[in-house]
Protein backbone atom coordinates (compact mmCIF):
# COMPACT_ATOMS: atom_id res chain seq x y z
CA UNK A 1 0.00 0.00 0.00
CA UNK A 2 0.66 3.52 -0.66
CA UNK A 3 -0.02 6.74 0.58
CA UNK A 4 0.33 10.50 -0.89
CA UNK A 5 -0.80 13.83 1.05
CA UNK A 6 -2.13 16.61 -1.62
CA UNK A 7 0.10 19.58 -0.76
CA UNK A 8 -2.48 21.57 -1.76
CA UNK A 9 -5.10 20.49 0.33
CA UNK A 10 -3.00 19.61 3.33
CA UNK A 11 -3.90 22.75 5.71
CA UNK A 12 -0.98 21.65 8.73
CA UNK A 13 -3.62 20.08 11.32
CA UNK A 14 -0.99 17.55 11.87
CA UNK A 15 -3.30 15.00 12.34
CA UNK A 16 -1.96 12.25 10.30
CA UNK A 17 1.76 12.73 12.04
CA UNK A 18 -0.30 12.40 15.54
CA UNK A 19 -2.07 9.01 14.83
CA UNK A 20 0.79 7.38 12.76
CA UNK A 21 4.23 9.23 13.05
CA UNK A 22 6.02 5.79 11.37
CA UNK A 23 4.64 7.09 7.82
CA UNK A 24 3.96 10.60 8.14
CA UNK A 25 5.98 13.56 8.75
CA UNK A 26 5.52 17.49 9.01
CA UNK A 27 7.62 19.77 7.39
CA UNK A 28 9.56 23.25 8.45
CA UNK A 29 5.61 24.80 8.28
CA UNK A 30 3.73 21.73 9.59
CA UNK A 31 2.43 19.88 6.89
CA UNK A 32 2.13 16.13 6.44
CA UNK A 33 4.21 14.24 4.12
CA UNK A 34 4.68 10.87 3.60
CA UNK A 35 8.49 9.88 4.67
CA UNK A 36 7.94 5.88 3.51
CA UNK A 37 7.52 4.45 0.11
CA UNK A 38 5.57 1.80 1.10
CA UNK A 39 3.52 1.67 3.96
CA UNK A 40 4.69 -1.32 6.02
CA UNK A 41 1.93 -3.93 6.60
CA UNK A 42 1.68 -2.96 10.64
CA UNK A 43 1.23 0.51 9.57
CA UNK A 44 -1.69 0.04 6.97
CA UNK A 45 -4.63 0.36 9.68
CA UNK A 46 -2.70 3.33 11.14
CA UNK A 47 -2.26 4.69 7.95
CA UNK A 48 -6.04 4.57 6.94
CA UNK A 49 -7.29 5.84 9.91
CA UNK A 50 -4.60 9.21 9.65
CA UNK A 51 -6.44 9.40 6.00
CA UNK A 52 -9.92 9.49 7.93
CA UNK A 53 -9.27 11.82 10.15
CA UNK A 54 -7.40 14.04 7.70
CA UNK A 55 -10.48 17.68 7.49
CA UNK A 56 -9.08 18.55 4.21
CA UNK A 57 -8.89 14.81 3.01
CA UNK A 58 -5.82 15.43 2.01
CA UNK A 59 -4.16 12.08 2.29
CA UNK A 60 -4.45 9.19 -0.90
CA UNK A 61 -4.09 5.77 -0.65
CA UNK A 62 -3.31 3.20 -3.40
Amino acid sequence: MKAEVDANLCQGHARCWDICPEVFELDEEGHGFVSVPEVPAQFEAKTREAADNCPERAIQIF
